[in-house]
């Protein structure tokens, strides 16, 4: 919106042809989202006591999790708001990418505020088949239009890009539609499932976040993509003012997030955050190079399908069933094991950091 304000006026006076570059863009987004975070952060905890909108505990969970029981939850909803006005007033909303990637969180946003509010009210959310279907569905229409409608990609729309690997681009067909709804879904189930201590799932989705500023920036930009040898995507650079309010947006809702929470997102905040973050790596082309960058969110994933799994494989076998891990998701088990919430946090984002930039150093390693 500002850009649309302002930069036309750089013709009169030249102070406005800041708006021109994403860089400034980008920055401020950041700056006005975490800003509004933490002005809306204590209203938003107050309305939701008043509410009484507060965490329900399993209580097949960690022992010393039922002392959180009533926290007020679905922070992930003024998540949504901070990032979304940040976004229209700093990005240039004539960029179809950011439509989509808005498309994206608010229609993931929605399933997680659906599940959350009928968890509230009967205990139980969305089942697992309806929440699944709608976020097949959600994704579909996503990477429909990516493959189909946006004539940007023509020759490049259905090839995926591998880290490390100059050549090999091999073009999927249709088959790249089903590879798009794999990663946005599983990115955005995979944040869910991280998001079981203080702070747990935003840092990494920080990290993440940060690392695609600066992918979506180079991929954005002709000459950088075509020194560094990755697939020019006109238009992704706008992405960069989107994530760095989606960066901004989670460092503030951190700040009452952080252990001991007084807030949590719920699946309102995970799903959409996952959402956003998996849809940000299919428009960059960048969507392999996701499950290094989000490693602990493909950690944290595994670790269940490896509980479940051989669950029923013993189970199936012995008759009866066993644990691989003491709980799941892994962050639970190191729980079990006597480390404390606030180390198997801070542990788990300094993991996320190296592989950010392990992902990061890939665009040169090729």
């Amino acid at each position: 919106m500002l850009y649309h304000i302002f930069y036309p006026l750089a013709s009169d006076l030249s102070i406005f042809n800041v708006f021109k570059y994403i860089s400034f863009r980008s920055a401020y987004s950041g700056v006005t989202a975490l800003g509004l975070s933490l002005l809306l952060g204590r209203y938003m905890i107050s309305l939701l006591q008043k509410l009484q909108i507060g965490e329900k505990i399993r209580s097949d969970g960690p022992e010393q999790h039922h002392v959180k029981s009533g926290t007020p939850t679905m922070g992930g909803v003024f998540i949504l708001f901070t990032f979304g006005l940040s976004t229209l007033l700093w990005s240039d909303l004539s960029n179809a990418y950011i439509w989509l990637a808005l498309f994206a969180a608010l229609g993931f946003g929605c399933i997680g505020l659906a599940d959350d509010t009928i968890k509230l009210r009967s205990g139980k959310g969305l089942s697992v088949k309806s929440k699944f279907a709608l976020q097949v569905v959600l994704s579909l229409v996503i990477g429909i239009y990516i493959v189909y409608f946006d004539d940007t990609r023509t020759g490049y729309a259905t090839t995926l890009q591998a880290p490390f690997f100059k050549s090999f681009q091999p073009d999927l067909g249709w088959t790249y539609l089903l590879f798009i709804v794999f990663i946005i879904v599983g990115t955005s189930n995979a944040v869910n499932l991280t998001d079981g201590l203080d702070g747990l799932a935003i840092g990494p989705v920080i990290i993440a976040t940060l690392a695609y500023t600066a992918i979506v920036y180079l991929c954005g930009h002709f000459k950088f993509a075509e020194y560094l040898q990755i697939q020019h995507i006109k238009g992704a650079g706008e992405l960069a003012v989107l994530c760095s309010a989606l960066v901004g947006a989670s460092l503030g809702f951190l700040w009452y997030n952080a252990y001991p929470a007084q807030i949590f997102m719920g699946d309102v905040g995970s799903l959409s955050l996952g959402g956003a973050l998996g849809t940000i790596a299919v428009i960059s082309k960048h969507e392999l190079l996701l499950i290094l960058v989000g490693g602990i969110f493909v950690i944290e994933a595994l670790s269940v399908i490896i509980q479940v799994g051989y669950y029923k494989y013993t189970k199936s076998r012995e008759g009866k069933g066993k644990r691989f891990f003491k709980m799941a998701p892994i962050h639970h088990h190191f729980e079990q094991c006597g480390w404390a919430e606030p180390k198997v946090i801070v542990r788990f984002w300094i993991i996320a950091a190296v592989l950010a930039m392990i992902g990061l150093s890939t665009l040169k390693l090729r």
